[in-house]
């Protein structure tokens, strides 16, 4: 269950891929020459032994990546519904998929299904980090840097000697020469920054995934999380109810097999807990959210663009820093509007039928400049108040 949605070499023909295997191909190949020249592997045991665990590095790194790419994250069969029938009382129902969301699934736009236990979807690897390929991501993340670190040992050294040519030529002859020249000394200095930027941004993304899994929590369900202890108040206390503890937290992801503990259905709780304690507190904050609802009736077009230059120069220069999507909207459509920001506006775009609604054909989701849009006040009559 859940490996219909694996990867193929189609997957890897976007930016996401091709730039992370242009950079970890780039740190390689020049390290690999940088080392010929400085240390030769021919001739020492040492050298030797350096030169086979740099190239065990990229070796785990590129496995983990490739593993987390083409297993895929694990998708929510469509149509899904729970064994038990009144059980579905406890979900949500996701009109594109047309079933309903597993305890931990989410939909993603960019997949197109819903994805099991989604943390997010991630350009880098062209799919989403979810439940079955979260281990081979997190690996990839720390298998990566280290990488970087030991090629930057190599390439350090390598550029001084290339630097000071003349005196190792003359002072130290019986001793390896690195020559690199103008261009291999611009690509090794080029190497030498690529490897210092994963090392500072894969590792922070390395950091954040593993005290996810720590707290046994994903990048949204700290989200609901957050939201559930504002109305703690009101509600009672809120128990999230995959925290069992960092021990076991990390072995429900990191297994010997390389499959992760649960079927992506049905999880370990912590007592006092069930399956649809989670599930149940999102019902909830997504009733408030409709509370809050405030539709809009679009009065100007808006083609859709993260840069709206026609909009003008506060438009442009407010917009949110959010890969969300904009939405295409036309004069006369109606927007429900969830969030608010100073010139920008997030909602659904309302649908007009109710077979779209049905197939889940047209949802469109997004945001559009606040000043294409007047709210509609109750009583069905178009405020006069522009924004």
């Amino acid at each position: 269950m859940g490996y219909d949605n694996v990867g193929t070499w189609k997957q890897f023909l976007h930016w996401g891929p091709i730039l992370a295997l242009g950079v970890i191909s780039t740190i390689t190949w020049v390290t690999v020459r940088c080392h010929v020249m400085w240390w030769p592997p021919e001739q020492t045991l040492g050298a030797f032994v350096n030169f086979v665990i740099f190239l065990s590095w990229v070796v785990l790194t590129l496995f983990n990546y490739f593993s987390a790419c083409l297993k895929g994250p694990g998708v929510v069969p469509l149509q899904w519904n729970p064994l038990r029938q009144g059980d579905s009382k406890y979900l949500q129902y996701c009109e594109i998929c047309r079933g309903f969301k597993a305890p931990r699934s989410h939909h993603c736009r960019k997949c197109g299904r819903c994805v099991m236990k989604m943390d997010h979807h991630c350009p880098w690897i062209n799919t989403c980090c979810g439940h079955f390929n979260h281990a081979n991501f997190i690996w990839f993340l720390f298998f990566a840097p280290i990488g970087c670190i030991h090629a930057l040992t190599i390439l350090i050294p390598s550029v001084y000697r290339a630097l000071n040519f003349q005196y190792y030529y003359y002072h130290r002859p019986h001793e390896p020469l690195v020559y690199l020249g103008v261009w291999g000394f611009v690509v090794t200095m080029f190497a030498v920054g690529l490897s210092f930027g994963v090392i500072i941004a894969v590792g922070v993304l390395f950091y954040i995934q593993l005290k996810s899994v720590w707290k046994n929590e994903t990048g949204i369900e700290s989200w609901i999380i957050d939201k559930a202890l504002d109305r703690e108040e009101e509600e009672g206390d809120f128990v999230y109810p995959y925290n069992l503890g960092w021990k076991e937290n990390l072995k429900q992801v990191f297994t010997r097999s390389g499959r992760p503990k649960s079927d992506g259905i049905t999880w370990d709780v912590v007592e006092g807990c069930h399956q649809y304690t989670l599930t149940v507190e999102q019902i909830l904050q997504k009733r408030e959210k409709r509370e809050r609802t405030v539709e809009f009736l679009i009065k100007e077009n808006y083609s859709g663009r993260f840069f709206p230059i026609s909009k003008g120069l506060r438009v442009g220069c407010c917009i949110p820093f959010t890969d969300e999507a904009r939405i295409k909207l036309d004069i006369g459509d109606r927007v429900l509007v969830t969030r608010w920001k100073k010139r920008w506006l997030y909602g659904t775009k309302l649908l007009e039928n109710e077979n779209d609604r049905d197939q889940g054909a047209n949802r469109l989701r997004g945001w559009f400049p606040r000043q294409c849009a007047i709210e509609v006040i109750d009583d069905n009559r178009n405020s006069k108040k522009n924004f």
